[in-house]
């Protein structure tokens, strides 16, 4: 696609799931791209860079950036992908599993969004794109700590789009409801399965997104699987 040859993204959570697949899908419209993740990404490709990075440590997340400028340039985009969810009522989760989704989900894209947006301002351009869920506009019994993590992504996108509008760079959040990807590997409660929505699914709306014109904005995209529990018999 001619409106993302050439350009440079950083997926973080590159390494499976929404992010490999995001990741594949700009690769093979001709981006450069740079894949974070704290176990390494397993793609071979000229465009393609790999780093380790734990992007709830702010020196990682600066070496990170440092690296990706050299290898690919300035962002065009970055897509805050890395997350993590635990199932526990709330009086039973402990401390430092609530911290471990505080630090990931909120902090991290924090720390992520910060690194790049000087240079994405200066350039007049970009397209941050954070990855909530449907947690992130209800609540879901047994997981509040989850749902509290992905309520933040919500109010960070919103009050960051208006911050940066006028510098020509947009923030869209993306509200996926159930996805056929590891992140269910820790929740007991539900098994993953095809009736979910596909990664390759949510990577095509984040193409469309990069896609649009520099003046129309998704805001907000709020995404399901038409029949989560399959066609009726």
């Amino acid at each position: 696609m001619k409106d993302l040859e050439g350009k440079s993204a950083i997926v973080t959570g590159s390494s499976r799931g929404i992010g490999l697949a995001t990741t594949n899908q700009l690769l093979g419209l001709g981006m450069k791209v740079a894949g974070w993740s704290r176990s390494g990404t397993q793609i071979q490709n000229p465009n393609f860079i790999d780093i380790k990075c734990d992007i709830s440590i702010e020196e990682e997340v600066k070496r990170a950036y440092n690296s990706s400028q050299e290898a690919i340039g300035i962002p065009f985009s970055l897509v805050n992908n890395a997350g993590l969810g635990y199932s526990y009522s709330l009086e039973e989760t402990p401390v430092e599993i609530w911290d471990k989704m505080f630090a990931i989900n909120v902090r991290g894209l924090y720390l992520c969004t910060r690194a790049v947006l000087p240079d994405m301002k200066s350039a007049g351009k970009g397209h941050i794109i954070n990855i909530s869920s449907i947690a992130g506009n209800m609540g879901i019994e047994m997981m509040s700590g989850y749902c509290g993590t992905k309520h933040a992504v919500r109010g960070i996108s919103h009050s960051l789009y208006k911050e940066v509008r006028n510098f020509g760079v947009k923030v869209s959040c993306i509200y996926p409801g159930s996805v056929q990807t590891n992140f269910f590997d820790e929740i007991d409660s539900v098994q993953a399965n095809e009736n979910m929505m596909q990664p390759n699914d949510i990577a095509s709306s984040i193409v469309h997104m990069l896609t649009s014109s520099p003046n129309y904005h998704h805001v907000d995209l709020e995404i399901r699987p038409l029949q989560p529990k399959g066609k009726k018999t």
